[in-house]
């Protein structure tokens, strides 16, 4: 096998091209009549639209079904996308519920199993085999990733240890005393947690085990993987998935690295342009819609992820055909407009990270005078700050040309000494954006 000595689920995995477009059309047909019959708000939308199930006869009839946002989930808080009675229902998950109402997921016993496969595939395609030990950084509690990867390395045959975030110390020591060879995090935490191996006196690349990073839950760019590769010499995996759609484990990066696979036996995938609804041909950027082709608790039908991406069918040189998301450009809702212009944050870390001597610790600040005004706080390189080469004027000048390169705005820099930025064992707060609020920041 392709970066793995044992395949899990072989079947699922190396499915031909034909075969995983027969399956897919026969789960839709059958999806489409449960979620019309079991879930009151799919029924009311389609009379509504004037659509029947039978109407659902093939592939290309998806985009006659009506679309499922996040507001839906928040709209028919807690109970109300269920498909089943609560009694069946074996475990919930929930978002933090930033405005207000949290959105609230549900499995039965069988997504359960159906989660913890997903979730082994994904482990193991990216280069994880059964009895590897896994450590798992991610947070446990109502957000699935913690849990989430724990089964899935488990239904693997791994050893877990469930370290989840924070006390970063031990969580270090535990790296080199148990000699984990993958570890599972955000990959801010990652970086986070190289810096301070060599503050504790290891080398991250001859003390430790690694040899595989399961990395997902924020956006993050191929500078910051090849940082990681290079820190702890581990192959950085980028993970996708969302609480909505089991939770991780909808999507993962083969050792090629060469996109991300969809596990297209359990998931429709649809591109559309994010402004108007439209399908959009194969190979065209634009926004993720997936539905659920067997979930029991709570199936969503074309759900609007708001992530923005291309979408390659082609072949893998792994060998599979689960079409990829040639990684997440951005997100619609996290998208910037400055001054008419949009920008997503991972731009502005590939640009930081682009120029020698940055670190790889940011932040940006967007606010509003008469125009708005993009600021950004970056870190220097501790040994390039510590080294006699170290040139303030120089290093500015050239970080804030490849900014105004990629974006094609002026963005404000300011150089931070090292440390300076707080750091975090979650996920990494980025943004600040001060455009509605009556505080304003003094430039940098």
């Amino acid at each position: 096998m392709y970066g793995c000595v044992t395949m899990f689920n072989e079947k699922a995995q190396m499915m031909k091209l034909k075969d995983i477009r027969e399956l897919q059309e026969k789960r839709l047909v059958k999806m489409v009549r449960y979620a019309y019959d079991n879930v009151p708000m799919y029924k009311k939308r389609f009379n509504e639209k004037g659509i029947k199930p039978s109407d659902i006869t093939k592939l290309e009839d998806a985009h006659k079904i009506p679309f499922t946002v996040k507001d839906d989930l928040r709209d028919h808080y807690p109970y109300g996308i269920l498909a089943v009675p609560r009694k069946e229902v074996v475990r919930f998950h929930a978002s933090s519920g930033t405005t207000g109402t949290p959105t609230v997921v549900s499995y039965t016993r069988k997504d359960m199993e159906v989660w913890g496969d997903l979730m082994a595939r994904t482990y193991n395609a990216a280069g994880t085999d059964p009895g590897d030990i896994v450590q798992n950084a991610y947070g446990y509690g109502l957000f699935t990733g913690g849990l989430g990867f724990h089964q899935g390395a488990e239904v693997l045959g791994c050893a877990v240890l469930p370290t989840s975030t924070g006390n970063t110390k031990k969580q270090i020591k535990m790296m080199y005393d148990f000699q984990t060879d993958v570890l599972a995090c955000t990959p801010s935490y990652a970086i986070y947690l190289s810096e301070a191996t060599k503050k504790f006196g290891y080398d991250p690349r001859e003390d430790f085990n690694l040899k595989v990073g399961m990395f997902g839950a924020e956006p993050w760019s191929d500078e910051a993987r090849e940082s990681i590769q290079e820190s702890f010499g581990l192959k950085a995996q980028d993970v996708y998935g969302m609480s909505e759609l089991y939770g991780p484990g909808v999507a993962v990066e083969c050792p090629a690295q060469n996109g991300l696979h969809i596990w297209s036996d359990q998931f429709l995938v649809e591109t559309i342009n994010p402004e108007t609804g439209e399908v959009l041909p194969e190979g065209e950027k634009g926004e993720l819609v997936f539905t659920m082709l067997t979930r029991e608790a709570m199936p969503l039908l074309r759900y609007r992820t708001k992530d923005i991406a291309v979408v390659n069918y082609e072949e893998c040189e792994c060998g599979r055909y689960h079409p990829r998301i040639m990684r997440i450009k951005g997100r619609s809702d996290d998208m910037l407009i400055v001054g008419g212009v949009n920008v997503f944050p991972s731009q502005i870390e590939a640009a930081l990270l682009e120029t020698e001597g940055i670190g790889e610790h940011y932040q940006i600040i967007v606010d509003r005078d008469v125009l708005d005004k993009l600021f950004v706080k970056v870190e220097v390189d501790k040994e390039y700050y510590e080294s006699d080469q170290y040139d303030e004027e120089k290093l500015l000048k050239e970080a804030s040309e490849n900014l105004t390169a990629v974006l094609n705005i002026r963005a404000r820099l300011k150089l931070l000494e090292p440390g300076t930025l707080p750091r975090t064992v979650g996920k990494a707060k980025r943004v600040i954006d001060l455009r509605e609020e009556h505080d304003r920041i003094e430039e940098p």
